[in-house]
């Protein structure tokens, strides 16, 4: 059975039980994540506040599963902007990659009450072309921890489990940094980090990277490999498949969400919750 625990606003006096009334476990978290817990929070404190919100560790159970858009703040500028906290859909980001010089798209969202950030790569088309700047797909390598020890491939874990292998060009990233639990957005502001661009290789050319604007972490989100990191309620390590950081003070990079298309609207499953403890 989940703990209890109650959500904190850090710099906020007020804890959340004054907000919501009760505290909820982690079953009831995952139940009904967006449609209470994290939608009164964001609605109280804005964008700020609801960036503070601590994922709690583990969970299960039902609850709704679609992935939404989180354009509070960018209504005028990102492309998703008129579609805040509507249900993101798969069609919509192959339109918007149709625009763009890379033929990628990729937007804000809010998952079960946590931030996410959601790309659209065109790896079916480009999985055989040759490997050249522009014609991006994804790319599965080694993974190292932060002390630069060697934990093993993408494909060692996703070949157990194919639910890995991000689902027509799809691929949702926790959107907390490994390094302070900030939130790394994608095109937030305009650099030779974010602009629309790609490169191959996982490493700092190109663009298109998600980017942590407090302390200028970036994360590759086309490159997949496995990492380690930390449950930060009781320290226990563990390994997890996700997206390659590039550069910055982030120590590795940042954990995936499976991403499933129903009915051609994106949906996270909850089978990994666990690999996002590390901001707990």
């Amino acid at each position: 059975m989940g703990k209890n625990f109650e959500f904190k606003i850090p710099g906020k006096n007020e804890s959340s039980k004054e907000i919501l009334g009760s505290v909820i476990d982690r079953r009831q978290f995952i139940r009904y994540g967006f449609n209470t817990a994290a939608g009164v929070l964001a609605a109280t404190f804005g964008v700020i506040g609801f960036a503070a919100i601590l994922m709690p560790g583990g969970g299960g159970g039902g609850g709704d599963l679609a992935v939404k858009y989180w354009a509070k703040g960018r209504e005028d500028d990102a492309w998703y902007g008129s579609k805040h906290l509507q249900e993101m859909k798969l069609d919509e980001f192959t339109a918007e990659a149709a625009k763009s010089v890379s033929g990628m798209a990729g937007a804000s969202g809010i998952w079960n009450g946590v931030p996410v950030n959601v790309v659209y790569t065109p790896h079916q088309e480009n999985k055989s072309k040759a490997l050249e700047i522009n014609v991006p797909r994804y790319q599965f390598g080694e993974g190292y921890d932060a002390t630069g020890k060697y934990v093993g491939h993408f494909e060692d874990l996703s070949e157990q489990d194919p639910i890995l292998n991000p689902e027509s060009g799809v691929l949702i990233s926790f959107g907390r940094c490994p390094h302070l639990c900030c939130i790394p957005g994608w095109q937030l502001v305009s650099n030779n980090f974010t602009e629309d661009s790609w490169a191959p290789g996982g490493t700092e050319e190109g663009g298109n990277k998600l980017f942590c604007i407090c302390h200028s972490s970036r994360f590759d989100p086309t490159a997949l490999e496995l990492n380690e990191n930390r449950n930060r309620a009781n320290g226990q390590t563990f390994t997890y498949a996700g997206i390659k950081k590039v550069g910055g003070p982030a120590p590795v990079g940042i954990p995936m969400i499976p991403a499933y298309i129903n009915g051609g609207v994106i949906e996270g499953m909850i089978d990994y919750i666990d690999w996002l403890t590390y901001c707990d």
